[in-house]
C-alpha cells in the first residue's frame, strides 16, 4: 500500500522543480501559485498546509494561464483537474485501504490517519463518487465503493 505524502516531501517536490515557495500572511487564500511561485497562507496547521500545497502543485501540473475567475467553464475544468490531481496525490485509492486495515471507521479517523483535513477528504469522495458511481474497485483482496458511502470490505 502507498505511503502517506507529507507537507514536506511536496515541499521537496516543489523544489525538485525549481519552484520557489513561501509561507505568508494570506488574506483571501490559503494558498496561490503564479508561474513557479507558490505561496502558503503560513498560519495553519501542517495538515491544512499539505492539502493546499497539493493542490497547487496540482495546478502547476495541469493549469495553463490564470484561472481565478470561475464564472468561466474552462477556468472550472482546470480547477477540478487540479484538485484530482491532488486528490490522487494525497489519497490514492489503496490508501483508504490502509486506513481500513489500520481500523479506521469514522471520516475523522480517515482524515487523522491519513493526515488530510476532513473536508479534504469529504471533496475527495465526492469526486470519487463522481468518477466511479456505484462500481467497486477491487484493490489486492479489498473492494472500496464510494457511492452511496464510503464502503471497504475484504474479498478473496
Amino acid at each position: 500500500m502507498g505511503d502517506l505524502m507529507t507537507y514536506e516531501e511536496l515541499l521537496a517536490e516543489a523544489d525538485s522543480q525549481n519552484i520557489i515557495t513561501k509561507e505568508k500572511p494570506l488574506r483571501a487564500n490559503d494558498g496561490r501559485i503564479k508561474d513557479k511561485h507558490i505561496a502558503i497562507r503560513v498560519d495553519m496547521t501542517e495538515t491544512e498546509k499539505c492539502c493546499v500545497m497539493a493542490e497547487e502543485l496540482g495546478h502547476y501540473y495541469t493549469t495553463i494561464g490564470n484561472i481565478l475567475d470561475q464564472s468561466t467553464v474552462e477556468n472550472r475544468k482546470q480547477e477540478l483537474k487540479a484538485r484530482l490531481w491532488a486528490y490522487k496525490r494525497l489519497l490514492p485509492l489503496d490508501c483508504f485501504i490502509s486506513a481500513f486495515r489500520s481500523g479506521c471507521n469514522t471520516l475523522y479517523e480517515f482524515a487523522d490517519y491519513l493526515n488530510v483535513t476532513e473536508a479534504f477528504l469529504q471533496d475527495a469522495i465526492k469526486r470519487y463518487k463522481q468518477i466511479y458511481g456505484t462500481d467497486w474497485v477491487r484493490i489486492d483482496n479489498y473492494a472500496i465503493r464510494f457511492c452511496p458511502e464510503l464502503t471497504i470490505m475484504v474479498v478473496f
